[in-house]
């Protein structure tokens, strides 16, 4: 008798799913420590995603939607949407550790919205014939330079708020990493303009 999907038990059997992919990867996470943390039988994790890759697909679109919906996009201010990315990233640093597992991995996450790229694409050509974006640019080099850019410092070795030669102030950790995402927003915003804009 196929199991009864309730969405209480996909939210907890997500949340488990993401501590686990994010701390282990994927070939390291294992399906009955996550049914575990989830409080179900392994075999309703089954019913539900279908397999381990299903599973992790499910956790890594979650994640990405949740920054996509974060960020409106806006073509002829690619800046704004570069620093609005970087919060986002900041914000949900699980999508960052499972897009680097992935990668590491080799696995290749579904698209989280094939419409939502196009639609992107032809915001920027757009943008680019009334003279907001540089037009000698492929739009989907300029989409690829700016997100990489824009999360250029959420991996969690660049995340440091540590400058070399440069002493650390004796502020709270909290103020000075406030702070360092302040001056990269900046800085971010304003080399996205320096490249893209004519």
């Amino acid at each position: 008798m196929p199991y009864a999907k309730s969405e209480d038990t996909r939210r907890r059997l997500l949340e488990a799913a993401t501590a686990d992919f994010a701390a282990h990867g994927i070939t390291g996470a294992r399906v009955d420590r996550i049914a575990a943390a989830a409080d179900i039988n392994k075999a309703r994790l089954y019913a539900y995603f279908g397999d381990k890759l299903g599973l992790f697909d499910a956790v890594f679109r979650m994640h990405a939607d949740a920054v996509v919906d974060q960020v409106p996009f806006t073509a002829d201010d690619l800046a704004q949407y570069a620093a609005g990315l970087y919060s986002a990233a900041l914000a949900h640093p699980q999508l960052i550790r499972l897009t680097a597992w992935a990668r590491l991995e080799g696995v290749k996450p579904t698209e989280t919205s094939t419409r939502a790229k196009e639609a992107k694409l032809q915001a920027i050509a757009q943008a680019q014939r009334d003279g907001h974006v540089r037009a000698s640019l492929d739009p989907e080099d300029i989409l690829v330079l700016l997100i990489s850019m824009a999360l250029a410092w959420t991996e969690p070795a660049l995340s440091e708020v540590t400058v070399p030669g440069v002493p650390v102030p004796d502020a709270p950790a909290s103020e000075v990493l406030a702070a360092a995402h302040e001056r990269r927003k900046q800085a971010l915003a304003d080399t996205v303009r320096r490249a893209f804009q004519p």
